[in-house]
């Protein structure tokens, strides 16, 4: 009988152990190969950046350098010596724009316009952009062409204000609001966005549980409507505010005039008149003429000041509504 040879034994201690794969550290990032960037592609980036920082600096500029001029010495801004950072410090021109009774006036009488121009304009927005959005309203499309036909010819200026004379508007608040209580634009923003985030199945899921369309509007579209509602607010807001044509045209009693007009008159037409403040002391009128360059620069910053102050409140909604808004046509 053969027997077959048998594997030598080995020690436990001359037993190699082979490296495990997963053992092995791994390579360290610092040895890694990396895809170097194209050297046309970095060229590029630095123009661009350095393209994008001069126009930075060509918006920044003229906002430091207004608000720098209306904290200045007002001989300071008369003699040109303003660049960038104030030179002195002096807040006569914040203190005589709320003495001055037309520019106090004019505040006042742009918020109320603001206000109720909004808040008219963005309840029948969102009311038409829901309606045009239902597929089973009569006659969409052909409302939607007559909408659109607006935007590309409307009557003028001289049937327009012949419509506000014959409605008895003239010299009154609603020569201001009315006319502009509606954009065909954001009817159409408005639209689309109640196309894209309401979607029928529901609408058919509310009336299955009994919902009529009023309460379907108002408890179950306007809570899904927050971005495109704020959309609306910002803009509506912002351009009652800055509006002043429509005061040009409509108005002639300067107590009803807005800030824009106000503003208007001061910065080109330099219709400023000292004589006219609260305090009709001589010493006082003479210190008003010597603060009437910085007086501008002052009233700017105020005019600026209540869309600055509405924007960070909206501007994630805002965002949203114009990007999701803005996805159909």
């Amino acid at each position: 009988m053969t027997l077959l040879p048998t594997a030598p034994s080995a020690d436990a201690g001359t037993l190699r152990q082979l490296p495990s794969p997963r053992a092995a550290d791994p390579q360290p990032r610092s040895t890694m190969r990396r895809i170097r960037e194209p050297r046309a592609d970095r060229f590029l980036n630095v123009i661009l950046l350095i393209v994008l920082g001069i126009l930075s600096l060509s918006i920044l500029y003229p906002l430091l350098f207004v608000l720098s001029a209306s904290f200045s010495d007002p001989s300071a801004v008369s003699s040109g010596q303003v660049t960038l950072w104030p030179v002195g410090f002096s807040v006569d021109a914040y203190q005589a724009i709320f003495q001055y009774p037309l520019i106090f006036q004019g505040l006042l009488n742009s918020l109320l316009y603001a206000v109720v121009l909004t808040i008219i304009a963005t309840c029948a927005t969102i009311a038409g952009g829901y309606a045009l959005s239902r597929t089973d309203l009569p006659g969409r499309r052909l409302l939607m062409m007559v909408f659109v036909f607006t935007m590309f010819f409307s009557g003028g200026m001289i049937p327009s204000y012949l419509v506000v004379k014959s409605l008895g508007m003239l010299n009154t608040p609603w020569a201001m609001i009315l006319p502009g209580a509606m954009s065909v634009w954001q009817l159409i923003v408005t639209r689309t966005y109640f196309q894209v985030n309401v979607p029928q199945e529901l609408l058919e899921c509310s009336r299955i549980d009994g919902a009529s369309d009023a309460r379907f509007f108002f408890q179950v579209v306007i809570p899904l409507s927050k971005p495109i509602i704020a959309v609306n607010v910002l803009l509506f807001a912002v351009g009652s505010w800055n509006s002043y044509f429509n005061g040009l045209i409509y108005l002639t009693d300067e107590h009803l005039y807005s800030l824009p007009m106000v503003m208007r008159d001061i910065l080109l037409q330099n219709s400023f008149d000292p004589s006219r403040m609260a305090s009709a002391d001589p010493a006082q009128v003479e210190k008003l003429k010597r603060i009437a360059d910085q007086l501008k620069y002052a009233l700017i910053v105020v005019a600026s000041i209540p869309p600055l102050l509405i924007y960070p409140f909206v501007q994630k909604h805002f965002v949203k509504g114009m990007m999701v808004g803005s996805l159909k046509g």
